[in-house]
């Protein structure tokens, strides 16, 4: 049996494409919230419209697993370490796969990463890339990074995973795919936030394509494989959040742009992203000026109009 995890709408979304080949067990952290998916069959809060199959059973607690066991962690970033080490022991033995992007606000670190702190002894992979998660529910056609730096084991999830839907692409270079599926988050907020103050389709492409010179440039100087960024995990998923309101990120720029009120029910992985991205990159010595723009504006400390100043006013420079 596979474990997803979190239920929120992308766990539950990964939960019903993996449910058409092999029984899922859905874990949430609410025992009233999983007493809903019980009698409802139906995610109301996360995923309304979706039928749950009997293939799909529901939990509150984690059981101890093997290392036949496979794990989707698709819990929030910012939560992901306070799980784990909650789950430490259930979990030592697992095959665990991180399904959230973004960074460690606290540590600058990657899914990867923090499991590899918390549960020593796994071979941690990460599944990532362009997917809304109500276009996987309904069974459309996405492609995924999955990066395990353990080929076998890669190999393994990858066979694992792969549903009629779901075309799963491998690497070895998981730290490629954490930073491609963080920092795009970040590049959606300011795509977002071009749009909501009307500053156009060209600007838009502006900020995406210097915004990929950045994600590229921090995770070349970290050690990972530029054409991991060219990939699913880096440049798809980028195209996907800058231009679609299903993403959470782009939709809360959208909203700084437009100076308009954000729910601050809808977790937004991008903002506490950003600012561990600008400390990162301040430590390493890099260049990220659209980063550091982004970063201010979430913060308060400019206004669109400023950011936009400060950004054109750069000296010029060849690309």
């Amino acid at each position: 049996m596979i474990t997803v995890m979190g239920a929120g709408a992308f766990g539950t979304a990964l939960a019903v494409s993996l449910s058409r080949d092999c029984p899922i067990l859905l874990w949430a952290h609410d025992p009233r919230h999983v007493e809903e998916l019980r009698r409802t069959r139906e995610n109301e809060r996360r995923l309304p419209g979706v039928p749950l199959s009997e293939n799909i059973t529901f939990s509150a607690e984690v059981e101890p697993k093997t290392d036949q066991d496979i794990v989707l962690l698709a819990v929030p970033m910012q939560r992901l370490r306070g799980v784990l080490e909650q789950h430490r022991e259930a979990l030592a033995q697992a095959r665990l796969v991180a399904c959230c992007k973004g960074m460690e606000l606290s540590t600058g670190l990657g899914p990867v990463q923090i499991i590899h702190e918390v549960c020593p002894g796994s071979r941690p992979a990460i599944l990532t890339g362009p997917s809304f998660a109500s276009d996987i529910a309904k069974g459309l056609p996405t492609a995924l990074t999955l990066a395990c730096a353990h080929e076998a084991e890669g190999e393994t999830l990858q066979k694992a995973l792969t549903t009629a839907n779901l075309r799963l692409y491998r690497t070895t270079d998981t730290i490629g795919a954490e930073l491609g599926g963080a920092l795009k988050n970040v590049m959606a907020i300011g795509a977002g936030v071009v749009m909501g103050a009307a500053l156009g389709d060209s600007a838009r492409a502006a900020l995406m394509t210097r915004g990929f010179a950045e994600m590229t440039r921090m995770a070349v100087a970290v050690g990972a494989e530029p054409e991991t960024l060219s990939g699913l995990s880096g440049f798809g998923d980028l195209v996907l959040t800058c231009t679609s309101e299903q993403s959470r990120n782009y939709r809360f720029g959208l909203s700084m742009g437009r100076n308009e009120t954000f729910d601050s029910s809808v977790t937004v992985e991008g903002a506490a992203t950003a600012q561990a991205v600008q400390s990162r990159a301040q430590a390493l010595g890099l260049d990220m000026p659209i980063t550091a723009a982004i970063t201010r504006l979430i913060a308060g400390e400019l206004r669109v109009d400023q950011a936009m100043d400060m950004l054109l006013s750069r000296p010029l420079k060849e690309e």
